[in-house]
């Protein structure tokens, strides 16, 4: 208001000059005049100003189109009318306006980032990058242009130039809690994660409460695998804000994943207390009391589901398991068997009624439930699949291989059919067809790590194409890479190499994943024993023992290395 009244009074003062001393001098009046519109501008700029900021933008519009009549050739009006028309979505207008601005002086940055910020929200990056350069180059103090210059060049993918004009910003300012920021973003997607984490911790130093690089800085852990970190960092930002929904829903999806369950678990009633994620959140609650072994609280959470939607047969489902696995047989049973033939379920629910009868000793009846549901649906892999696991457990492993021999017309494009096939054929010792079926299994999904792994450890175990055996059991690790049993693989088949030393890695992580196999653990006495290095190799062959108290040959193991340790 100062600033008008001011503007105000100065024109006054003109016309009553105006009056006491007229004159004739043409170039002296035109001068005024010119005085005159620009102050008459300047008043107009000013009340378009007010009226921007007051989300009044028609009224700022007609201002600064009056002021332009005043003043043509003003770079900075027809910046402000750029501006405004962004705002509103008027691109082609707000282009205009922008190019007219650089016509009118090439110098004014202004426009050079009001272009660059166009063309990259039209996805016109190589253009926007035009822009900003010039911006930069105009003002190298001004903070703006570098961080949407660098943003257009990580999408072009020009890292090292996004890089390098985010080091520019950070040298000019050394507080540039933004430009720390987009260097951690970048040197993420450049998977430097390393780099990335350093920057984002120097973000937190500079703006302890910027909440997105803490998320983002929790995001990398997680992508180089430093769980545990991530989880903590989450945790801490909910600590501080438990509303915050994306870090809740993906805290407890990494503790989840990491099968900390009891963890898990209070943030999934921290999510249901907030009603995030509805029925969804509740199933997650009673799956997770299931893996906890908490067969009452996992019925009462399915109980109390299917009274809300009782045609939810995958709830039905888990609540047959959490009653079988709790023992309470005749109820799982009742369970299982109201889900209707027509239920995606149903052939899960007709498995699990089968393993029931068969530890009741029912075995024919169960025998009976898989044959009857077959013939009511020839077409399901899963019921074949089940019959023949039936027959196994009965040791009747040739039934078992002739139940799918039979029926392999049906199922010739299913990999999961010829894997199974080739298991069995490998227990009845036809080892060379099950390599053959394990190649079939790879014909049709070359990605297969199970049939990788198996064809690999296969051959290791016969001494035979120990380097194809490698490559195999490699592609298997690339795909799992935390899979205990093919890390024993790896391990076996450098054993089988020589190649001790990356034999023992491979054991010893495979050990910290599941530290309660014997086989595992024997694999790594063999190794150590194969070294000469007869403690350690004694050592892992009575834990393996203390795991498998049936298995025999490791006190013949055991024995023979003690006696050949008694003769030194």
């Amino acid at each position: 208001m100062h600033m008008r009244l001011t503007i105000l009074m100065f024109l006054l003062l003109l016309t009553a000059c105006a009056g006491v001393a007229p004159t004739t001098d043409n170039a002296l009046h035109a001068a005024d005049k010119g005085h005159e519109n620009h102050y008459r501008s300047l008043y107009l700029f000013s009340r378009a100003r007010i009226a921007d900021f007051e989300g009044d933008y028609p009224t700022a519009l007609n201002l600064l189109r009056e002021a332009i009549l005043l003043e043509p050739d003003s770079a900075r009006l027809h910046g402000e009318v750029a501006a405004i028309k962004l705002k509103i979505g008027q691109i082609p207008e707000a282009l205009e306006y922008i190019n007219k601005a650089i016509t009118l002086d090439p110098n004014y940055r202004t426009p050079y980032v009001l272009g660059g910020v166009l063309m990259a929200a039209a996805g016109k990056d190589l253009e926007a990058v035009e822009y900003l350069r010039k911006a930069v180059k105009i003002d190298p103090a001004k903070e703006d242009a570098y961080l949407h210059l660098a943003m257009s060049l990580t999408r072009l993918f020009e890292y090292e130039e996004a890089v390098s004009t985010l080091k520019a910003l950070v040298k000019i300012n050394p507080d540039s809690i933004l430009g720390y920021y987009y260097l951690g973003r970048t040197y993420s997607q450049m998977k430097l994660y390393r780099d990335a984490i350093g920057y984002f911790t120097k973000v937190l130093e500079l703006k302890p409460e910027f909440d997105q690089a803490i998320i983002d800085k929790a995001a990398t852990y997680e992508a180089i695998g430093d769980y545990p970190r991530a989880i903590d960092t989450y945790r801490a930002l909910l600590d501080r804000d438990e509303h915050r929904t994306a870090v809740l829903q993906r805290l407890t999806q990494l503790l989840l994943q990491q099968r900390r369950f009891t963890e898990a678990l209070e943030y999934l009633r921290l999510a249901a207390q907030s009603g995030l994620g509805g029925q969804e959140t509740i199933r997650k609650i009673g799956l997770v009391h299931l893996e906890l072994e908490q067969y009452d609280e996992a019925i009462a959470v399915f109980g109390e589901m299917l009274e809300k939607d009782p045609s939810a047969d995958n709830i039905r489902l888990y609540l047959g398991i959490a009653y079988e696995e709790k023992g309470e047989l005749d109820s799982a049973y009742a369970e299982f068997n109201k889900i209707s033939p027509d239920s995606a379920q149903y052939f899960e629910a007709v498995s699990h009624v089968a393993q029931i009868l068969k530890e009741q000793g029912k075995t024919d009846a169960a025998i009976s439930v898989l044959k009857k549901a077959i013939d009511a649906h020839r077409e399901s892999l899963e019921l074949y699949l089940n019959l023949s696991t039936l027959y196994e457990s009965m040791n009747k492993p040739q039934a078992a291989l002739e139940i799918l021999l039979d029926n392999e017309q049906l199922f010739q494009n299913e990999s999961r059919f010829h894997f199974r096939i080739g298991v069995l054929m490998d227990k009845l010792g036809k080892r060379t067809e099950s390599i053959n079926r394990m190649k079939q299994v790879l014909l049709l999904d070359p990605k297969d790590p199970q049939a990788l792994n198996y064809l690999g450890y296969s051959y290791a175990e016969m001494g035979i194409h120990l380097e194809e055996a490698l490559k195999y059991i490699k592609q298997a690790v690339e795909i799992r890479p935390r899979d205990a049993f093919i890390l024993d693989s790896l391990g076996w088949t450098y054993f089988k190499l020589k190649r001790y030393d990356e034999a023992i890695n491979a054991l010893e992580e495979a050990i910290t994943l599941v530290d309660d196999d014997s086989t595992i653990v024997e694999h790594l006495g063999d190794v150590y024993a194969a070294r000469r290095a007869v403690k350690k190799a004694l050592t892992q062959y009575q834990r393996a023992l203390e795991l498998a108290p049936e298995r025999k040959e490791l006190i013949e193991k055991i024995r023979k290395l003690k006696g050949e340790q008694s003769e030194k």
